[in-house]
C-alpha cells in the first residue's frame, strides 16, 4: 500500500463521515424538530427508552448525537437519569445500523438490465435526484430530502473510495502479520477504542472494518475484539459534551461508557473463557461486509438485552462513581435549562427558554413588591436581598439573550423566529422592571438614612399608585406568560391611568411644598418614586404588545394605536374613569 493509497483511503474517510452527518442533518430537519420532542415526552418507562432511543438513533445515525442529546435533557431538568439509560441503551444499539447500510455498498450488477441494480448506478441515480431537489425545489422540506440522498451517495461513494484503496493490502504479509496480533483479545480491544477515539465515530470506525473486510482477509478473531474496543471508544463524544454540564448531567455521558466497558467485560469474558474450554472452530473464518454489521448488531443487541433490566442497578452505580457536590439555587437549575446542546434543536431551546423568561418575570415582579415594601419597613437583611435578586435578574437577561441570539443563527421556522424575536424584547423589559424595583430600594434606603417621614396624603397616593402598578406588572406578566389576550388588552388604558395618576400626584406635591407640609428632601425621594413606578407601567405596557403581536396571527402597531385611539372615542372614557374611581384618582 503506497502513499496515493493512504491517501485515498484518507479520503474516503472525510467523505464517509461528511455523508453521514449531511444524511443524519437532513433526516432531523425532515423530522421538523419532532425527534427530540418525542425522545423528552414518550421516555416514561425503561423499555420504551430503549426502543425510542434505538428509533431515534436509528435515523439520525449517531449514537453520540442522541445521548449528547440526552445529557442536555438531564443537565436541564427535563429528564432523569434513570430515564436517560434507557434511551442510551437503545442508543447504543441503534448505531450499528449504519453498518447494514454500507452492505449495501457489496450490491454488484449483472449484465443489462440488471447492472442498473449495482452500487455506483444507485448512488449515481440518487445523487442525481438529490442535487435536483437542492438546487431547483423550493420547499424546503424537499431541499432537506436531497440533502439526505446527497449524503448518502458521498458515503456510498467514500465507502467505496476506502474499499479501492484497501485492496491491495490483501497481497502484503506486513499488514496479514499485523492483523494477527489484533487477534489478541485485549489488544484488539484497545486498538479498536483509541482508533475510535481518533474518528470520534463508531459508525465511521465499523464502515472501515467493513471496507478492510472486503479485502478477505479480516477473520472472526480479528474483527471481535475490535468490535468490542469501538464499542468503548465511541464514548468519548459523548463524555466530552458533559465536560460543562451538572453532576446528573455528567452521570449520563457517563453511563454510556459504564455500559459499553460491562458490555465488552461480561461478552468478553464468557466468549473467551468458552472457548477455552471447546475452542469455536469459527474463529478462522473470513467475514464479509455483512457479516461484521451482523458481528456488530448481536454484539450491541446482547449487551442491551443483558443490562436493561438492571437500569436501577446502573442508576445507583454512576451516583456512588459520581456523588453530588451539594444543592444549588433555583436561578441555577433555570441557567442550566439554557442547554447549548439544544440550539442544534430549536424547538426544545425555545421551550427551555420560555420556561427561564417566565421564572425571570416573576423574580422581577417579587422584586418590585419586596423593595415597595421597604418604604415603610426598611430592614438592611431584606435590602441586601433585594439586591441579590438583582443580580440573579440580570444574569437571566445575559444567559437569555446570549442562548436567544445563537438561536437566530439556525433555520427557524416562521411562528420560531417570531417567538424567539418576542422573547429578546420581553426579558430587556424585564431586566427593566428589575432596574426600577433596585432604585425603589435604593429610595427606601435612603429615606431610612435621613429619617426621612412622608405625610399622611403622600403616603395614601403612593399607596393607591402601588396598587395601579401591582395590577399592571400582574396584568402584563399574566398575559404574557399565559397569552391572554384579553388581559393584554387591558394594560393599555391602565398604564394611562398610571401616567394620569403620577401627573396629579406630582401636583399635589408641590401644592404640600408651597403650603410647607412637606419638605425638599422629601419631595426629591417623592418625584424619584414616581419616575421608576411610571418606568415600570411603560415597560409592562412593552410586554403586553409583544404578547398581542405573538399571540394574534397578524399584528400592525400602527393599526393597534388606531384601535386604541377609535376605542377612546367610543366608550373608552367610561373605561378609564372606571380606573380613576378604582384607585381613587382624584378629579383633574
Amino acid at each position: 500500500m503506497d502513499l496515493s493509497n493512504l491517501i485515498a483511503l484518507l479520503s474516503g474517510v472525510a467523505l464517509f463521515l461528511f455523508g453521514m452527518t449531511l444524511m443524519g442533518d437532513g433526516l432531523k430537519k425532515v423530522a421538523g424538530n419532532k425527534l427530540e420532542l418525542v425522545l423528552y415526552k414518550l421516555s416514561s418507562s425503561p423499555m420504551k427508552g430503549v426502543l425510542l432511543g434505538t428509533g431515534v438513533t436509528a435515523i439520525i445515525q449517531s449514537s453520540s448525537a442522541t445521548s449528547v442529546m440526552v445529557v442536555g435533557f438531564v443537565n436541564s431538568g427535563m429528564m432523569k437519569v434513570r430515564q436517560a439509560i434507557g434511551i442510551v441503551l437503545g442508543a447504543i444499539l441503534g448505531t450499528s445500523i449504519t453498518g447494514w447500510i454500507i452492505c449495501l455498498s457489496d450490491l454488484q450488477g449483472g449484465s443489462g438490465w440488471v447492472s442498473l441494480l449495482s452500487t455506483s448506478t444507485l448512488t449515481g441515480v440518487v445523487a442525481v435526484v438529490g442535487i435536483l431537489l437542492r438546487m431547483f425545489s423550493r420547499s424546503q422540506g424537499k431541499q432537506h430530502v436531497g440533502d439526505i440522498l446527497l449524503g448518502f451517495a458521498v458515503l456510498m461513494f467514500g465507502m467505496q473510495t476506502m474499499s479501492a484503496s484497501v485492496s491491495p493490502l490483501r497481497e502484503s504479509q506486513a499488514f496479514l502479520d499485523l492483523l494477527t496480533t489484533f487477534s489478541n483479545p485485549l489488544l484488539g480491544i484497545l486498538v479498536g477504542m483509541v482508533f475510535t477515539c481518533v474518528l470520534q465515530s463508531a459508525s465511521a470506525a465499523v464502515g472501515i472494518l467493513q471496507a478492510l473486510a472486503s479485502t478477505g482477509v479480516i477473520t472472526f478473531a480479528v474483527a471481535y475484539p475490535l468490535t468490542m474496543g469501538i464499542a468503548i471508544g465511541a464514548a468519548l463524544p459523548v463524555l466530552l459534551s458533559s465536560l460543562g454540564a451538572n453532576i446528573d448531567g455528567k452521570r449520563t455521558a457517563f453511563v454510556y461508557l459504564l455500559i459499553d466497558v460491562l458490555g465488552v467485560v461480561i461478552w468478553g469474558t464468557v466468549f473467551y473463557a468458552v472457548n477455552a474450554a471447546v475452542h469455536f472452530s469459527f474463529l478462522e473464518t473470513v467475514l464479509s461486509s455483512m457479516n461484521i454489521a451482523l458481528l456488530n448488531t448481536l454484539f450491541r443487541l446482547a449487551t442491551v438485552v443483558v443490562l436493561t433490566p438492571f437500569i436501577g442497578l446502573l442508576e445507583r452505580m454512576v451516583c456512588r462513581l459520581l456523588p453530588n457536590r451539594g444543592p444549588v439555587g433555583p436561578e441555577e437549575e433555570d441557567f442550566a435549562r439554557l442547554e447549548s446542546r439544544f440550539i442544534q434543536h430549536p424547538a426544545l431551546a425555545i421551550e427551555q427558554s420560555r420556561q427561564a423568561v417566565e421564572n425571570m418575570a416573576g423574580e422581577a415582579r417579587a422584586n418590585l413588591e419586596d423593595a415597595y415594601y421597604l418604604i415603610h419597613d426598611y430592614q438592611e437583611k431584606k435590602f441586601q436581598f433585594v439586591l441579590h435578586r438583582e443580580d440573579i435578574i440580570d444574569k437571566y437577561e445575559d444567559k437569555l439573550g446570549s442562548y436567544l441570539i445563537q438561536l437566530t443563527g439556525k433555520e427557524l421556522t416562521p411562528q420560531q423566529n417570531k417567538t424567539v424575536t418576542k422573547y429578546l424584547h420581553a426579558i430587556g423589559d424585564l431586566e427593566r422592571i428589575g432596574d426600577h424595583a433596585m432604585n425603589i430600594a435604593e429610595c427606601a434606603k435612603e429615606i431610612e438614612e435621613k429619617g426621612i417621614v412622608f405625610s399622611h396624603e403622600a403616603d395614601r397616593e403612593l399607596s393607591t399608585l402601588f396598587s395601579a402598578v401591582q395590577e399592571i406588572t400582574h396584568d402584563a406578566i399574566t398575559a404574557f406568560t399565559t397569552g391572554d389576550l384579553a388581559l393584554a388588552y387591558r394594560v393599555e388604558p391602565l398604564e394611562e391611568v398610571i401616567d394620569a395618576l403620577c401627573d396629579e400626584m406630582k401636583l399635589h406635591h408641590v401644592d404640600r411644598l408651597q403650603q410647607g407640609i412637606c419638605t425638599l428632601h422629601q419631595g426629591f425621594v417623592f418625584n424619584d418614586l414616581l419616575t421608576n413606578f411610571e418606568r415600570v407601567s411603560d415597560h409592562c405596557s412593552n410586554l403586553a404588545v409583544a404578547t398581542i403581536e405573538l399571540e394574534s396571527d397578524s399584528f400592525d402597531p400602527h393599526q393597534y394605536m388606531i384601535s386604541l385611539k377609535a376605542a377612546r372615542s367610543h366608550g373608552f372614557d367610561q373605561y378609564y374613569e372606571e380606573y380613576r374611581r378604582k384607585f381613587s384618582l382624584p378629579e383633574g
